[in-house]
């Protein structure tokens, strides 16, 4: 059984990504040609790849024009209402694309936006059932 979970993404530029996660909060580590994070308690490792670098793990393969088109939605989960409109702000302060402005379904509250590389970020507080 596998005991982390690894989620790589492709990035135009390694200064900015940094820029930008740092200023959400995240304790980035830049290793020269990549970026790594963890998130969570669940210890998410996410790990930033220059495209060529990226494009070299995937056989080759085309990577996601994120302008036009979705290549994932990253769900994190939120500790509190409080916690999802604190990261929405800071992401909008850092230049994020807001894509869903904090809302409240009842059972369900989230926000959601879009990295300077267009990779989706959905954030959510499920109120317990």
């Amino acid at each position: 059984m596998s005991t982390s979970v690894w989620l790589n993404l492709p990035i135009h530029n390694i200064q900015t990504s940094a820029a930008f996660y740092t200023q959400l909060g995240f304790d980035t580590t830049d290793m020269t040609d990549k970026i790594k994070f963890v998130v969570g308690r669940e210890r998410l490792i996410v790990m930033l790849f220059p495209e060529p670098v990226f494009r070299s793990f995937t056989g080759g393969a085309a990577i996601a024009d994120t302008s036009s088109s979705a290549e994932v939605l990253i769900s994190l989960g939120m500790e509190s209402k409080a916690a999802v409109d604190a990261l929405i702000a800071k992401a909008e302060s850092a230049g994020a694309t807001i894509l869903g402005k904090p809302h409240d379904q009842g059972w369900m509250y989230g926000a959601a936006f879009a990295d300077p590389d267009g990779h989706r970020w959905n954030l959510l507080y499920m109120a317990e059932q």
